[in-house]
């Protein structure tokens, strides 16, 4: 399948689920991530929910890693489709930028090669890791800007596709790891 398939597929999809169900499915994702082996790092990088696209609820998540007093760093976009990441921090203001995004209005800024965690929104996955957004390229440009070991950790409401993606670009970064509300996925992980 191609990607702008498998968007409109997941779309769809997505568009299907209760409010309920994106609440249980979201607290069983974030509970999941207490089984991988990360709780050793210490900076952790978290996208914040867009709503009305019914993403995901990281708030949960998000007061897991706070709970385990690991530094949490959220996204804000800026000039040039790119990415700057600061420090959450409980005097941390936010506001939502066009795209209905909550963003940090400024604050400690995080270089990206400090973190060594994060967590990647999608559409879906392959059972390759391969993953799909919504085609901006956001993430594959943040993630190269990471370090090499940096683990990479996709939440989903749905399970892998069980074919690999028929159009995965040379510039598409895949996963180390995928939470579902059923399964964790473990890709290419030594």
């Amino acid at each position: 399948m191609l990607k702008k398939d498998i968007r409109y597929k997941y779309s769809k999809l997505r568009s299907s689920l209760s409010q309920s169900q994106i609440t249980d499915n979201s607290i069983a994702i974030a509970n999941s991530a207490l089984s991988l082996p990360i709780w050793n790092y210490h900076y952790f990088h978290i996208f914040l929910s867009i709503k009305n696209k019914l993403e995901i609820d990281t708030e949960g998540l998000i007061s897991i890693l706070l709970g385990y007093d690991k530094h949490v760093v959220v996204p804000k976009i800026v000039s040039n489709n790119q990415l700057e990441h600061y420090l959450l921090t409980d005097s941390t203001k936010f506001s939502y930028n066009s795209l209905h995004i909550p963003e940090p209005v400024d604050g400690i800024t995080i270089d990206p090669l400090k973190l060594e965690v994060v967590f990647i929104p999608l559409l879906a996955f392959d059972i390759k890791g391969n993953r799909i957004g919504y085609g901006k390229g956001y993430y594959d440009r943040f993630l190269k800007e990471c370090r090499r070991d940096v683990v990479k950790i996709g939440l989903s409401f749905f399970e892998a596709e069980k074919e690999p993606f028929d159009d995965v670009l040379p510039t598409d970064i895949p996963l180390d790891y995928c939470i579902t509300p059923n399964k964790t996925y473990s890709f290419n992980v030594l």
